[in-house]
């Protein structure tokens, strides 16, 4: 789960961590209150939108009065924002962040991270910090400093001074830096985030740290646990699909192909993503029904996928275990009816009770196509949509 910014600082300053004055906007009637609480004139108007590159996309402004601020922040209330990480869509701004603007004299990196394929906590620092950090990752990778660490209490002197080290900062910065580096590693492990991205961390020219940005992105799989973290959603940025999903304890991801699927287990459901790029088309979604699905649930996954206007053909591929087959097709057999389907259905059983499940489905009348196993499955449903 990812908060915006304005959260984000909200964090770090209960956790100790130095941000710029600032107020959150929610519409243009409140605006100039929010302007009054600040002690400058000149002020960085920012969207509040989940992604990255909003500066170049002319989401941030730095206003000198409160006319300015008027013109901007109209301008900015319900602008569809086009960056890198939107994609062609673009995100809707619906949330304003007003801040103090800083005198900086320079700019770094900072990030802290789980690393799962080295199974530890990463800290990435860059003396190059700003709006161009993906270019420098590309075309000067040895300014992007990169230090692993063992899960433990707290961040060690030794790994703290690799750190930041690539600041060359002075003594009073450096203190400062240290602690950054303990704080945002106990945001990380007391509130399960998986990472947290200060980009900039500037040096102002009174050689005080701030940090200028700030993201984190939470594990949904811990949300349980953290309430406050979880009243932080703004579903304005969530895929209406995938919310959905989420109230039926779905896992689901929105993709861009043309073939939904329905899976119980990431890898098999990983697997099925795989062989149908294979076979020359793309899936539209990524859906783990789980292990142990009732037919009201899979019934609901059937659903969601449908919601997809993109969905051409859908492949089920299913190996029972704790999910019956049976089970399922009586599901699959409620939602199609429900639904009126209209579309290829292809379905691949194996496991518990797939001889009672495919006898299921051949008697309900319905169009669709058993596979006897997943190569002939994405076959059939490759087949099928061309």
């Amino acid at each position: 789960m990812n908060i915006h910014e304005y959260q984000a600082k909200e964090i770090f300053r209960k956790f100790g961590i130095s941000v710029p004055n600032g107020v959150p906007v929610f519409s243009l009637s409140e605006l100039e209150k929010k302007f009054n609480t600040l002690k400058t004139n000149t002020v960085a108007l920012k969207a509040q939108i989940h992604a990255g590159g909003r500066g170049k996309a002319g989401g941030i402004k730095i206003v000198k009065n409160i006319k300015e601020l008027k013109e901007e922040a109209k301008n900015l209330f319900g602008k569809k924002l086009i960056t890198h990480q939107t994609g062609p869509q673009g995100k809707e701004v619906k949330r304003l962040y007003l801040e103090e603007t800083c005198d900086i004299a320079k700019e770094f990196y900072l990030s802290c991270l789980v690393d799962r394929s080295s199974s530890k906590i990463a800290f990435i620092s860059s003396s190059e910090g700003g709006i161009n950090i993906e270019e420098v990752s590309k075309k000067n990778p040895k300014k992007i400093n990169s230090v692993k660490i063992n899960l433990s209490s707290s961040v060690n002197e030794n790994d703290i001074n690799k750190i930041i080290n690539v600041f060359n900062l002075p003594q009073k910065s450096k203190n400062q830096a240290v602690s950054i580096v303990q704080s945002i590693y106990k945001i990380l492990i007391e509130k399960d985030a998986n990472l947290i991205e200060i980009n900039p961390l500037i040096l102002t020219k009174q050689n005080d740290l701030l940090c200028l940005d700030a993201k984190i992105s939470f594990d949904d799989n811990a949300l349980y646990r953290h309430p406050d973290i979880t009243l932080l959603k703004d579903e304005n940025e969530e895929d209406p699909i995938e919310t959905e999903a989420s109230k039926h304890g779905l896992s689901y991801i929105k993709l861009n192909g043309s073939i939904g699927c329905m899976v119980n287990g990431a890898g098999l459901a990983m697997s099925t993503l795989d062989i149908i790029k294979l076979y020359g088309k793309e899936p539209a979604n990524f859906l783990d029904v789980g292990g142990g699905a009732s037919k009201e649930k899979v019934s609901a996954a059937f659903k969601i996928i449908l919601s997809d206007k993109n969905v051409k053909g859908i492949l089920v591929n299913i190996f029972g275990g704790i999910l019956r087959c049976d089970e399922l097709a009586k599901g699959l057999i409620k939602a199609a009816k429900e639904t009126e389907l209209d579309i290829p259905l292809v379905v691949r059983l194996s496991g518990t009770n797939f001889d009672k499940g495919n006898e299921i489905l051949e008697n309900s009348n319905l169009k669709i196509l058993s596979a006897k196993d997943l190569d002939d499955a994405a076959k059939k449903i490759v087949n099928a949509v061309s």
